[in-house]
């Protein structure tokens, strides 16, 4: 089922990189898109359990939902990921 996040701290490619990357290495997820210009991450999921590990991997990345906590360290942390981003394209 195709699912699509409004997410928190999303700044750049290197951001958006990032988060392909490590979404696609999770369990039953699959065509990860990222949509800089909305905030949104969509992709495809096989159950609701695959939807809440993409929940907690945005939010360990540092880019947690709209709605959830978005403390100093998950802001930071999406920094980090950002840089990691962007050495990686």
């Amino acid at each position: 089922m195709k699912n699509t996040l409004k997410i928190q701290n999303l700044k750049c490619g290197g951001c958006a990189n990032t988060i392909v990357t490590q979404l696609s290495k999770l369990d039953g997820i699959s065509e990860v898109v990222v949509d800089n210009d909305t905030d949104e991450v969509s992709f495809l999921a096989s159950t609701e359990n695959d939807i809440e590990a993409v929940k907690s991997k945005l939010s360990h990345l540092g880019y947690p939902i709209l709605g959830d906590a978005n403390s100093l360290p998950k802001k930071a942390k999406s920094f980090v990921s950002c840089a990691v981003g962007r050495m990686s394209k």
